[in-house]
């Protein structure tokens, strides 16, 4: 038996199905071969979905549709998708408009197998898929197109309908290429898939994007628009689009913000403040509708709503965006290229003649239904339902766009097969046979169509968004593009400020109050630069050339454009940097008592009782009282404040050194009791005179913040020195000697401290006090070595800030190193506790 015998025993009535594969994609332009085996088994890649619309013909036609929408947030399990898949489902939703275009590729062909001038004799079926929008779906589905199905033997589909977007059509091409299995989209524009050596196998009834740039293009020329902005996707398409078209039409872009989906919250909300911060009118958007969404959210946020937008195909018929209250504030007067619109005679009627009733096998029909009329399943349903009265976009086919490409695409295919059927000599060479390969045939709607390579020619809509009377938007027709003209009715334009005047946007404006004019450098002198004026400096007329300068007790409001007193500053409890400080000095007289707590009720034991007990909680109040006297600082400074807060902190710091000090004269003389004269220095340096010469430190400390205090204390008064908007109210020192001789004071015992606890540091015992004593006083003098050049050069209310700083970073010092190890020991080493332990070398 011959191969062809072998095929017409297949498909009897005509030639076989395989064979149209090659006829096809010749009739397509392609040159294919066939390669014919002399036996064939039925097999599929994968398992085919079991959501699908299937009619059987003579030959078969494939479809892949988004009929449900995938949750964006589920992952992609590749190792499990025919299980995921379903899953997926289970979660996902009908779209309508995607299920608008199976009925319309469903319509044209049952409308072409009633027609008796067009494949008269040939019944032509479809089998249709959903993709779910997810490229690998989509291939799967293809795959189990064109490898026929295993369980009926179905031949392979000769040609696909679908690729919703370039992506997926860019990989569908690829798989289906070396297949010989032409591939017609109905809406990807990318214009990469022009490239015949790349793509043979790609058609498409949609436009390449090249045609709706160059359109764009056209009608910025038209109106003058010489400085726009523009937001466009992460391709080669948008940037080439408005660098070749526009500027080479000499127009300046001042913008141009990419947008990518991976990010598309961050990356829309820094677009947005760039358009926000431009002097650009009109904005220029290449980008997809999802992401315009977030964009005009995010712009009204800001008060953005003074742009004009140009549309790209993509976004610029949304029913979504239209529909967005956000929209119609930010995004009114939008002019845009739209895909052209047209109708399809009997389709209406035939989509409100669809029940479930008829068309029992029809999953999709079935789960649109329930969802219409709210039936959760079809027995709980009348069974008056109809579409005949109902009001539903789906039905509604006054402006069919991406419907009509479907519409289209399946007549182009159906056109296709019969010229090649029709052909006299269709086994002969495509360049042999050059009438038979030529598709060029009139529609339905009376157009004429054909391909040029893989795209039609150029036809677009011009759309503009205008506010009704309730403050909502709707689409209205303004002109049309055919090919690389553009007829437009300009007077029908609603702009938008809401007129129909024209908005400028041009290179420079002149300058607004509160900025004043720079020329830039290599530019023409009507592109200039509005700088606002700098802070302290103000111009209340537009388009001033400098900008003066406010006197010294006054400072620019916010718009630059006058002078008003300047507001009283200080370290408040209230601002973040007060509350931190009130926060670390409560926490530390907090742990403090903590310690004092611990002492008291482990005052009996041997490492309380150690080098006079009295002297350790001395020292406790003293560091409570350290922390508590900078909350002093902090708040709004009065005269009386500014003279405590200094005396407290001097006082406080004395008491805190000198039991130090005294702690440390202590243990000197305790480990050196064998030397003659040192004993006796012991038994009359006792408790008494140990807390007698605390006291003797501290009233020397109190002497001089008296002195200080009574002649020349710290005085209130306003900072005009630091430069802002605001006046800094301080506790100025109005005697610096009295001040230095309070920090004097304390680092001379300080330091006197240090010296006396290094000697005593490698005195042998368990628990040497002069260790911790060493290590302290080391923090407390680095701290205060650092203050000094901080505290000079510290502006405003920072100098209070780093005096706090200094407070509390040597109490803390003073409070850990001392009391850490003895804390450790009470609580977590009881056994150490001991008067043999802390006694052993």
């Amino acid at each position: 038996m011959s191969w062809f015998s072998w095929l017409s025993t297949l498909w009897p009535s005509s030639v076989p199905s395989l064979l149209l594969v090659w006829l096809v994609g010749r009739q397509l332009g392609l040159r294919v071969g066939l390669q014919v085996v002399q036996t064939v088994t039925c097999s599929q890649w994968g398992t085919p979905s079991d959501q699908g619309l299937f009619q059987d013909g003579d030959i078969v036609i494939g479809g892949l549709f988004n009929i449900y929408n995938m949750p964006p947030t589920i992952d992609h399990d590749f190792s499990q998708l025919p299980h995921y898949k379903s899953f997926v489902r289970s979660l996902s939703h009908i779209d309508f408009l995607f299920l608008l275009y199976v009925y319309a590729m469903v319509f044209a062909l049952e409308e072409i197998n009633h027609s008796t001038m067009l494949l008269p004799g040939v019944k032509l079926g479809y089998h249709i898929y959903d993709s779910c929008a997810f490229p690998l779906w989509a291939v799967q589905a293809a795959l189990s197109l064109v490898g026929g199905n295993s369980s009926s033997c179905a031949l392979p589909v000769p040609l696909i309908i679908g690729g919703d977007s370039s992506v997926t059509a860019q990989i569908l091409s690829k798989i289906l290429g070396p297949l010989s299995v032409p591939l017609m989209s109905y809406a990807a524009s990318c214009s990469c898939l022009s490239d015949r050596l790349e793509f043979p196998n790609f058609f498409r009834t949609i436009p390449s994007d090249f045609y709706q740039a160059r359109a764009i293009a056209q009608l910025v020329i038209q109106f003058n628009w010489t400085w726009i902005g523009a937001v466009v996707t992460n391709n080669n398409y948008g940037l080439s689009a408005i660098k070749e078209e526009i500027e080479g039409a000499g127009v300046c872009l001042q913008f141009v913000e990419t947008l990518n989906r991976e990010d598309i919250v961050s990356e829309v909300r820094r677009a947005a403040l760039t358009i926000q911060a431009s002097t650009a009118r009109v904005i220029l958007v290449f980008t997809w509708y999802t992401g315009l969404r977030e964009l005009f959210l995010q712009l009204d946020k800001i008060n953005v709503t003074d742009r004009q937008f140009l549309a790209s195909e993509a976004w610029s018929t949304s029913g979504d965006l239209l529909q967005n209250p956000v929209t119609s504030k930010v995004a009114n007067g939008v002019l845009g290229v739209a895909i052209r619109s047209s109708t399809i005679p009997g389709f209406e009627h035939f989509l409100r003649n669809l029940n479930p009733s008829h068309r029992p096998n029809d999953k999709f029909l079935r789960e649109f239904w329930q969802k219409v009329f709210g039936c959760t399943s079809l027995p709980l349903c009348n069974g008056t339902e109809s579409l005949k009265g109902a009001q539903h976009p789906f039905t509604e086919t006054s402006e069919l766009r991406v419907t009509y490409n479907v519409y289209l695409a399946v007549y182009a295919a159906a056109h296709a097969l019969h010229n090649l059927l029709s052909c006299p000599n269709r086994d002969s060479p495509p360049g042999n046979n050059l009438i038979c390969s030529n598709l060029n045939f009139t529609t339905p709607q009376g157009e004429g169509f054909y391909f040029q390579g893989a795209d039609i020619p150029a036809k677009y809509d011009l759309v503009n968004w205008q506010k009704t009377p309730e403050g909502s938007l709707k689409l209205v027709l303004v002109g049309h593009v055919d090919g690389f003209d553009i007829h437009l009715n300009e007077s029908a334009i609603q702009w938008s400020s809401g007129s129909n005047q024209v908005p400028v946007s041009v290179c420079s404006e002149s300058c607004p109050p509160g900025t004043r004019m720079a020329n830039r450098k290599g530019e023409p002198v009507c592109c200039f630069d509005c700088i606002p004026c700098a802070e302290g400096e103000i111009s209340n007329k537009t388009g001033s050339p400098h900008c003066e300068r406010c006197p010294s007790e006054f400072w620019s409001n916010a718009n630059r454009t006058a002078c008003i007193p300047r507001q009283l500053d200080f370290l408040s409890f209230n601002e973040t940097l007060g509350i931190t400080l009130t926060t670390a000095a409560v926490f530390g007289a907090m742990l403090t008592t903590a310690v004092f707590v611990v002492f008291l009720y482990y005052r009996q034991t041997p490492m309380v009782r150690a080098n006079n007990s009295e002297l350790s909680f001395l020292l406790l109040l003293s560091l409570k009282l350290c922390f508590l006297c900078s909350l002093v600082f902090i708040g709004r400074p009065s005269v009386w404040s500014c003279r405590f807060q200094q005396a407290a902190f001097g006082i406080s710091f004395v008491l805190c050194v000198s039991c130090l000090q005294v702690k440390t004269i202590v243990v000197l003389a305790a480990f050196r009791s064998a030397r003659p004269g040192a004993e006796a220095f012991i038994r009359w340096f006792g408790p008494g005179q140990q807390r007698g010469s605390v006291c003797i430190l501290t009233c020397i400390q109190i002497i001089i913040c008296s002195t200080w205090l009574s002649l020349s204390p710290p005085v209130l008064q306003r900072d005009l020195g630091f430069q802002g908007s605001k006046v800094t109210l301080e506790c100025a020192m109005a005697s610096v000697v009295g001040f230095s001789l309070v920090l004097g004071y304390i680092g001379l015992l300080s330091c006197s401290c240090l010296l006396l606890a290094f000697l005593a540091r490698k005195l042998p015992d368990n628990f040497n006090e002069a260790k911790l004593i060493t290590f302290s006083m080391l923090i407390f003098c680095a701290v205060w070595v650092a203050f000094v050049p901080a505290y000079v050069s510290s502006p405003g209310k920072y100098t209070v800030a780093v005096e706090i700083f200094a407070i509390l970073a040597s109490s803390y010092g003073l409070l850990f190193c001392i009391f850490t190890p003895k804390c450790f020991i009470i609580l977590l080493r009881p056994e150490k506790n001991t008067k043999k332990h802390l006694m052993a070398k």
